[in-house]
Order: structure tokens, then C-alpha cells, then sequence
């Protein structure tokens, strides 16, 4: 109400319509009800309001055009020199879950057809779409003599504008879901400024991170306790940590401890323990190096003895669904290290969009959540994998999931032993992953890399046997893959021969 009292102190008369109107006149601020401007009610359920040139012709008229002034004249219109639009809250009825009628019915028609009339005839009309405005229209209504600067309107017009096309891609976005439809003839997107990035990918890229609107649990939702500003690189590679951390499900719940690390969005570690700590160590072991400057996630309640794990090696960002009040403690003497508490894990079977820009286009695509179940893993060669080497199959096929393609992942005791990712061909990304559990070995001091006896997944198909066999030569005794080569007969014959256990999934992971 403070704002409606400094403008009408400044000798501005108000209009309003419903709620708004009466909550105005309860503060004993003069307001007029919009059916007066109009001289007609408001009729069916409010959804015939504001749609009457009475409105429209005061947002529309240009006051230095004769014909526009006169028709104003002629027809008692008033001018509408500044207007304060909320939408109905369909983004929201949306988020909540509520059912489709009630979202219908939460799309505001005439507030998006006010705020496209005023914005267009900025000239001489003054916009708001947020609270924020209003505090900078007011200052300078104050500042010069009960005017606003032309700057102020073209800004807020700008503004008004992208607000509208966001509130029209969440309902487009909207039926799409609804009528199933990943194609239809136009794709809306829009978001909402998050944040402003000191650069992007590279010092001399711009950037800025938006909000979709979606509520799916990540670092766009999660609440940042400490640190420096996300970069545009530590948002991605939050991203990544935590959607393959998920994989694994929510210790809070029956799911053991998961903690996943990343450097420049592919996993340098990760692991399964029957606690955090255990957990964290695992996969640091994978890659120490790699994990320098890299990123954490949980998939449960980081703990003050984590926590003091962490620390010990630089570390960008810390992501968790909640974290103790001795954790947080601990990270407060690292002010620079982010701590970002999502609430929540995503659901890594949920069906959702994902797309990126090309030249002249955007890609869209539903999100891969793939899921294999274990009566459909088939057992190809003549020795089955032992119950340790399908455990360590079913994690290795996890985490290939989100390496970048060609992706080879050896894990071992439910941790992962070496990473091969990004390589143009799957022997490379079989041999670096093998050559980097090897350069683990020798730091941690071990007798031997933990590729031996380990299980190994490829994220698509050997179209050749040599990768298999590179894995083999690191010590894998088990493979999973998705099968589907036309040298299948060649490769399983080889596994055979090289006394390998092998399982087909029959669906690939490429992830580029």
C-alpha cells in the first residue's frame, strides 16, 4: 500500500479493479473501480473487465497526434499515463500441481492486452510489470515535477514486452505437455534474469542465468548459504554434479550415500558408500588431480565430518539437499567456497524438455530418463557377471549416462575406477580412462589400479571388439554395453574368448 499512497499523494488518480481495488480503498486511499472509467460492471467471473476502449483508448492514444486527441475528446477518454499490471498466476497454478481447469483459468487475458498497449505507446505511458518499477517511477514522478523520463518508459516497455512473451511461452509450454506434443509448429521459451555472470564460458563472452520457471530441484532453485557469485561454468557443472548424483536416489530415504564429482561438466569421481565421508573419499581417489577446482554433490544431508573432507581440496562448489549446521560451519571459514542447498533431488525419470541453440534454430529433445530395468538387462556371453560385477555394471552404466560421449567408465566396489570421456573414438576414451586409473594408483600408493577386476560400461555400442578388449587389458572382467552393432556376434565372441561376462541394455546414452 505504500506505493498507492505515495501516488496518490503526488495528485495521481487511481483505478483498479477487484481485490487490488478494495485492499487500496481499506488504507483509506481514494480509488475508483475500473467499471466507473468504463460504465459497465465487471461480468463473467472478472474475465470481461478492462477489455473496453475506455482502457485501451487511454493507453493507445498518441496526446501529441491531433486525430488521436480528438477522438479522446469525442468520446470522453481519458489518458492512462502509468500502469501497474500482476498477472494472474498461471506459472504458479502450474508449479503447484493444480488441475487443468484451474490453470486455464488462471490465464489472464486483459492484463497482457493492457500491458502490450501501454508498452507499445511508451511515448507517453509508463509500464510496470514488477513491485521494483513502481519504486523507480515514483522516484522520478518526485525528482521531475510528476513526469517520467522517456529512458524510464523505453526501458520498462522493454521489459513489459519480454514479460509478456515469457507468460505466453509457460502457457504454450503448458498445452504442449498437456496435448503430449514435442513438436509443436512454435516453440516458445523465456525466462526470468537470475542472475547477471561476470562473463561467460570466457572472459570476453557475456552472460546471464535465467530462470524457466520450471521446478525441478538444481542449482536454479537452490539456495546459495555462502561463496562467491556462480560463474556461467559453475552453473553448468552444478548442474551436471547434481543430475548424475540423482542417479543414485535420496539417502534420506532407503538409497545409500552418492557423491559425485565434476570438472568441466564430466565426472572425475564418483561413488556409493554406507556413509558420506567413505563416499566422498572414493571418488576423490578416482581422479585427485581432476577434482582440484572441481564440484561436489551429495545425493542426501552433508555432514560436519564430509564437510572437513571437502575443504582439504580446492573445491568450487558444494551442492546437497540440506547440510547440518556443523557442516556449514566448517565451510564458513572457506568464504569463498559455494554451499547451495537444493531441498530436494531431481527425479531422474521424470519427463521434462531439454534443447540448446544452433545456427538459425534450437534443439529440443526430452530429457533422457532412460531407465534400464534388471529383467531387461540380457546376459550375451557364455559367463554370467558374478552378483559384485553387476552391481558395479548397473553404477558403471549410471555414470556413463552422464560422461560426454564416447563415453568408457570402469568401476570397481561402487566406486568408479577410471573415466574416459569426450574422445572421437571409444578405444581413446577405453585407454584414458584406464591410463588415469593408472595415475591414481601411483598417488594413492596401490599395488595395482582399481581397473582390475572391475566392471566397465560403454555408453553405446562397440562397433569394433578392440575397446572392449583395451578395457579387458586394463583388468575389466565385466562389460555392459547397449549392443546393437552389426559386429555384435564379433564382439561377444571375443568377450568370450577373453573369459569376459556381458550384458546388453539395448539403449544407448550418447550425451554430447
Amino acid at each position: 500500500m505504500d506505493q498507492a499512497r505515495a501516488l496518490s499523494e503526488l495528485g495521481i488518480e487511481l483505478v483498479s479493479t477487484g481485490g487490488t481495488k478494495r485492499a487500496i480503498a481499506d488504507a483509506g486511499i481514494t480509488v475508483s473501480d475500473v467499471a466507473d472509467l468504463t460504465g459497465f460492471p465487471e461480468m463473467m467471473d472478472g474475465r470481461v473487465k478492462t477489455l473496453h476502449p475506455m482502457v485501451h483508448g487511454g493507453l493507445l492514444g498518441e496526446r501529441d497526434l491531433a486525430s488521436h486527441v480528438d477522438a479522446m475528446n469525442a468520446h470522453g477518454i481519458a489518458p492512462i499515463d502509468l500502469l501497474i499490471v500482476n498477472l494472474y498466476p498461471f506459472e504458479q497454478a502450474v508449479a503447484s500441481g493444480a488441475d487443468y481447469e484451474t490453470c486455464v483459468e488462471n490465464i489472464d487475458i486483459g492484463g497482457p492486452a493492457m500491458i502490450r498497449a501501454g508498452a507499445k505507446n511508451h511515448a507517453h505511458v509508463a509500464v510496470c510489470v514488477d513491485a521494483d518499477d513502481v519504486d523507480a517511477v515514483i522516484a522520478e514522478l518526485r525528482a521531475n515535477a510528476g513526469q517520467t523520463s522517456g529512458t524510464l518508459r523505453q526501458r520498462l516497455a522493454h521489459k513489459s514486452f519480454a514479460r509478456t512473451a515469457h507468460y505466453d511461452a509457460a502457457i504454450s509450454n503448458y498445452f504442449a505437455t498437456v496435448r503430449g506434443d514435442i513438436a509443436p509448429d512454435y516453440r516458445a521459451q523465456g525466462g526470468a534474469l537470475k542472475q547477471t555472470l561476470r562473463y561467460g564460458e570466457n572472459p570476453h563472452q557475456t552472460a546471464a542465468f535465467y530462470a524457466d520457471g520450471s521446478t525441478r530441484p538444481g542449482v536454479s532453485t537452490a539456495t546459495q548459504l555462502q561463496g562467491k557469485a556462480l560463474s556461467y561454468n559453475n552453473i553448468n557443472d552444478t548442474d551436471a554434479a547434481y543430475e548424475l548424483v540423482a542417479e543414485f536416489g535420496d539417502a534420506r530415504e532407503s538409497a545409500k550415500p552418492a557423491v559425485a564429482i565434476i570438472k568441466h561438466a564430466n565426472p572425475c569421481g564418483v561413488a556409493t558408500a554406507d556413509d558420506f565421508i567413505t563416499a566422498y573419499n572414493n571418488a576423490l581417489a578416482c581422479d585427485p588431480v581432476s577434482a582440484f577446482g572441481g564440484i561436489v554433490a551429495l545425493n542426501g544431508v552433508l555432514d560436519e565430518a564430509t564437510a572437513k573432507a571437502i575443504v582439504k581440496v580446492f573445491t568450487e562448489v558444494v551442492i546437497a539437499p540440506a547440510a547440518t549446521d556443523e557442516a556449514i560451519a566448517v565451510f564458513r571459514k572457506k568464504k569463498n567456497l559455494r554451499l547451495l542447498i537444493a531441498g530436494d533431488l531431481p527425479n531422474p525419470r521424470d519427463a521434462s524438455l531439454t534443447s540448446r541453440n544452433v545456427a538459425g534454430g534450437i534443439l529440443v529433445q526430452d530429457r533422457d530418463n532412460g531407465f534400464v530395468a534388471d529383467a531387461d538387462f540380457k546376459v550375451v556371453t557364455k559367463r554370467a557377471p558374478t552378483d559384485a560385477e553387476m552391481l558395479d555394471l548397473k553404477m558403471a552404466w549410471k555414470v556413463a549416462k552422464h560422461v560426454k560421449s564416447n563415453a568408457i567408465v570402469y568401476v570397481k566396489d561402487g566406486a568408479a575406477a577410471g573415466i574416459g570421456a569426450g574422445q572421437m573414438s571409444r578405444i581413446d576414451a577405453a585407454r584414458i580412462a584406464a591410463r588415469k586409473a593408472e595415475d591414481a594408483a601411483q598417488t594413492a600408493g596401490w599395488d595395482e589400479p582399481k581397473t582390475v577386476g572391475s566392471a566397465v560400461s560403454s555408453d553405446a555400442f562397440f562397433p569394433f571388439a578392440d575397446g572392449m578388449l583395451a578395457a579387458a587389458k586394463a583388468g575389466a572382467t565385466a562389460v555392459i554395453q547397449p549392443g546393437g552393432s552389426i559386429r555384435d556376434a564379433e564382439v561377444i565372441a571375443a568377450a568370450d574368448e577373453a573369459g569376459l561376462a556381458m550384458v546388453f541394455t539395448g539403449m544407448r546414452h550418447f550425451r554430447h
